[in-house]
């Protein structure tokens, strides 16, 4: 008797969360929201939405609204309430070669934070790794936040990574094998995710980017550095290992060798990296700066048909150093991969800037937050 007791009393605990995230999810999609309004969308019974919103209240993941509605009814105007955004941040991070680019956010994605910097590209992996703890410790502080503050992170690195979160390739010196989120788990308490870079890329692009629309694609970082994202179906492929898209690993198909030719030695303006002076100087319609472009795309443009040919994606998107090339950067690809394929995919050129793939990390890191909060569970936290 008393084990069918427990097994009821675990039953209904399961229910009461399963409803409260059905609660939350409602409220995370739109808010604010009258208990009245919660019932018809969740199909809860009212005493039931009821007890849920003022527990939720309680555990500050809703709260109250006093913004009065757009359209007043007769009478005592119900209580609303809407999702608290702010009751928690995750951090998205992108630590490349030569950059640290950090992005803090609400729950709801919000960007509320940002810093960027360059650093020595001959930094030790153990330097990196300094510089990021140092790095991310200050970024909390100056928002008065600590770790404690912050429900998950995500982290995109250049390299393949493993279903694991072990970096396996050799790009970042002395990361190979190298499990990250294990030698920061003493800076942050809560889920630290691993990923490529280009993987984050890609997620950034179909969440905010130019594939937001398009549910098969592939995402291509353009720069002397070439790697691939691929997206099927609205999800992320990764590959059994991790692996996918990295075809700049095959040296006959000559991506890295068109890589290494990229250069311009136009004078930069004040902060302006190489490649940002070459976009500057082609969208002046520079004709050496063009003519470099155009060796460059020649080049790399065997290795993307080749994953044109495997993918057949509805849409291709140009994200990395070259983006700020900006819209001509499709057509003159287009010409070269014309021949080379049996049609050309739809391209676009991604507007994200430089924060692609730390937005990348943010989203990677929201749903990390999200399969805990939507089942009521709340934030994970190691002890």
């Amino acid at each position: 008797m008393a084990g069918r007791d427990r097994a009821r009393g675990h039953d209904l605990a399961a229910l009461r969360g399963l409803n409260t995230a059905v609660v939350l999810r409602a409220l995370r999609q739109e808010s604010p929201q009258t208990v009245g309004r919660l019932t018809g969308s969740t199909g809860l019974s009212r005493p039931t939405v009821e007890a849920l919103v003022e527990e939720l209240a309680a555990r500050g993941w809703i709260a109250e609204t006093t913004t009065p509605p757009a359209v007043r009814s007769p009478g005592r105007p119900a209580r609303r309430f809407r999702f608290r955004a702010e009751a928690g941040h995750v951090v998205g991070v992108d630590i490349g070669l030569k950059k640290l680019v950090l992005l803090l956010a609400r729950l709801d994605g919000a960007i509320v934070a940002r810093h960027r910097e360059e650093f020595p590209a001959d930094l030790t992996g153990a330097e990196r790794i300094e510089l990021l703890r140092t790095r991310l410790r200050a970024f909390l502080a100056d928002q008065r936040l600590g770790p404690h503050d912050v429900w998950s992170v995500g982290i995109g690195v250049p390299g393949m990574v493993d279903d694991t979160g072990r970096i396996r390739s050799v790009i970042v010196p002395d990361w190979t094998d190298l499990d990250l989120a294990a030698r920061l788990r003493g800076e942050l308490p809560c889920p630290v995710l691993v990923e490529n870079d280009v993987n984050l890329a890609t997620l950034a692009e179909h969440w905010q980017g130019a594939a937001a629309l398009a549910d098969d694609v592939a995402c291509v970082l353009v720069g002397r550095r070439i790697s691939c994202g691929v997206m099927i179906g609205g999800r992320l492929h990764r590959g059994r290992r991790g692996g996918a898209g990295e075809l700049g690993i095959l040296p006959q198909l000559g991506l890295n060798a068109a890589g290494d030719a990229l250069g311009w030695d136009g004078a930069p303006l004040p902060g302006e990296s190489e490649t940002d002076a070459l976009a500057r100087a082609v969208r002046a319609e520079d004709p050496k700066a063009l003519a470099v472009l155009d060796r460059y795309l020649a080049g790399v443009a065997p290795g993307i048909a080749a994953l044109v040919l495997a993918l057949d994606p509805e849409l291709l998107v140009l994200s990395g150093a070259l983006a700020p090339v900006g819209d001509p950067l499709g057509p003159l690809l287009a010409a070269h991969l014309s021949p080379l394929t049996l049609h050309v995919p739809r391209i676009a050129v991604s507007t994200l800037g430089r924060e692609g793939v730390a937005l990348g990390a943010v989203r990677r890191a929201l749903d990390e937050v999200d399969s805990h909060l939507l089942d009521g569970a709340g934030p994970s936290r190691r002890s």
